[in-house]
């Protein structure tokens, strides 16, 4: 049977979510879509669900003790942070706001997927090239404004990995893994400024 949330559920559903992220602090934990949520059990007992990005991701701990923190901080005297694995969490729960706040931050948001489901690895070319046009008599072939790589099997991606710098499709892959597991290093060959990307889950 299923409840509905009370005023206070929700309040303090939003104070959960309104910690930042141990690994991205640009981010809220509601921005990043990881707090499910907030069960009331009497007066002052609370318990958290939290879905975590990654099943072994190190930030969980972190994630969880500033929960705790900020809700006894607002009255509750037990706090209980449960990590819940299904459904899995996906970049798909990062909030339009969150899309943002990262590409401020110079790190590519992930791209959006039109179709649900398991996201296909590509582990071929790691650089997406502009198109170019066929030459006409005489001229080399003009390139014309960058496109989209052929889509993944599913066909689920709808967009180049775009640099946060300078907007530019033209980008290459330097290494699949950055400062967190969750993030690949890509470099923009039209600025030239390498960057983080935020890799699709």
């Amino acid at each position: 049977m299923v409840t509905a949330t009370t005023p206070l559920e929700a309040e303090l559903l939003r104070l959960a979510g309104s910690v930042p992220d141990p690994e991205l602090p640009v981010l809220t934990l509601q921005e990043l879509g990881v707090v499910r949520a907030v069960h009331l059990h009497g007066a002052d007992a609370v318990e958290v669900e939290l879905t975590p990005t990654y099943t072994g991701c190190p930030a969980v701990e972190a994630m969880s003790l500033d929960i705790e923190r900020v809700l006894r901080e607002h009255g509750m005297r037990e706090v209980t942070v449960r990590k819940v694995l299904s459904p899995a969490w996906s970049t798909d729960d990062i909030t339009a706001e969150g899309r943002r706040k990262l590409r401020e931050f110079g790190i590519a948001p992930p791209r959006v997927r039109t179709a649900s489901g398991p996201v296909s690895v590509d582990l071929g070319a790691t650089r997406i090239r502009p198109r170019t046009t066929p030459p006409t008599k005489g001229s080399p072939a003009a390139p014309t404004a960058p496109t989209a790589p052929a889509a993944p099997p599913g066909g689920d991606l709808v967009d180049a990995v775009r640099c946060p710098h300078c907007g530019s499709a033209d980008t290459e892959l330097l290494s699949r893994f950055s400062s967190t597991a969750c993030k690949a290093l890509r470099r923009c060959l039209a600025c030239r400024e390498p960057f983080d990307h935020f890799k699709e889950v």
